[in-house]
């Protein structure tokens, strides 16, 4: 289930830290016990405390969403919404045109993400086998 790995990643970025259970229940104004729950999912996590954990943890949402599900946009979803956006006639075309200059802007950051990812993974093996 796809919550298990949320929570994993919640845990995983949490010890990452150094916090401790307690440490997370009084940011999140919680006992240690509600805290501890949360990560073994014996409590309902909400959107609103998923929010604040990530605030918490100093992270972006997106990276605690992370579940090793990779969605990617290619350029045939990209030709399929340009197709869709042209049948829509109450979108107006600088709307349209903002939209798709805003995927092209994403498109590169994720490029840009996964060439970052991709040099400190080499550098974390350099310093591995240095070590």
């Amino acid at each position: 289930m796809e919550i298990i790995k949320v929570l994993k990643n919640i845990e995983r970025v949490r010890k990452n830290k150094y916090y401790s259970h307690d440490y997370m229940a009084i940011c999140l104004d919680i006992s240690q016990a509600a805290y501890s729950k949360i990560e073994r999912n014996q409590t309902k996590l909400s959107v609103e405390r998923l929010f604040k954990i990530a605030e918490i943890l100093e992270v972006e949402l997106e990276d605690l969403l992370e579940t090793g599900i990779k969605y990617q946009f290619t350029q045939a979803s990209k030709e399929n919404l340009t197709a869709y956006l042209q049948r829509m006639p109450s979108f107006q075309q600088e709307s349209k045109d903002q939209l798709l200059k805003i995927i092209d802007l994403y498109e590169e950051r994720i490029k840009d993400k996964d060439h970052l990812i991709r040099e400190l993974q080499l550098s974390l093996e350099q310093l591995r086998l240095s070590n």
